[in-house]
């Protein structure tokens, strides 16, 4: 059952082919980029939620970063590649600050507020800051048979009653949330409070790429 959530949600992201990435990889690797202007000490909830895959820490997100960063949470090398190649593709252009030499295939963690998506809970305000108060109220609206969980099935209804039909990137929480659940749902299906939390402040990923240190380890 999880197997074929994790294949939908590959499917969703329509699989570009390896080569993509490695062509976006040698660009970001030869090509010069803007200096990053962030402080790491006082980022928004936005920001901590992408820094998981700044793999140095240096402010700016390359695809060989992204690429590592979904393989590390458990996330098979097809869809780490699609992933990072479609996420790039999406976000670089608008975080990219101005001036930043071609071609804009990195991602800013500075300016990731201005690529805040469609479909979005409302739980980020317009600066990337959490919102306290739209956080429980996906609880109060969705949450129907726990409190403080949601099921795959209270899950979708939330992401398709946020979803604009006008707005075509509105179709990547669905992409995100989906991969989450595979990841960290519990055996009886829940999502849980702490592990949605963990999606909007980044901490979920640094968790799963703990849980699996040991079996890389062995590998």
């Amino acid at each position: 059952m999880a197997g074929g959530r994790r294949s939908s949600v590959a499917a969703s992201l329509q699989l570009p082919s390896v080569s993509a990435l490695l062509l976006l990889t040698i660009f970001s690797s030869n090509w010069g980029h803007a200096v990053a202007k962030f402080d790491p000490a006082n980022m928004t909830a936005l920001q901590e939620h992408v820094s998981f895959f700044d793999r140095n820490k240096d402010g700016i997100i390359t695809p060989a970063e992204t690429f590592e960063g979904f393989v590390a949470i458990g996330c098979e090398i097809a869809f780490s590649t699609a992933a990072a190649t479609t996420i790039h593709t999406a976000l670089a252009f608008k975080t990219t600050p101005a001036g930043a030499p071609l071609p804009y295939i990195n991602i800013y963690v500075e300016n990731i507020h201005k690529a805040i998506h469609g479909g979005d809970t409302g739980v980020y305000d317009a600066k990337g800051r959490f919102v306290p108060e739209e956080f429980e109220g996906i609880f109060k609206k969705y949450a129907k048979i726990r409190r403080d969980a949601l099921t795959y099935a209270e899950m979708e209804f939330m992401l398709a009653d946020n979803l604009d039909p006008l707005d075509p990137s509105s179709v990547a929480p669905q992409v995100e949330w989906g991969l989450i659940y595979t990841l960290a749902s519990d055996w009886l299906g829940f999502l849980h409070k702490d592990k949605i939390r963990g999606i909007y402040d980044g901490s979920v990923f640094t968790k799963l790429a703990e849980k699996r240190k040991p079996f890389q380890s062995d590998m």
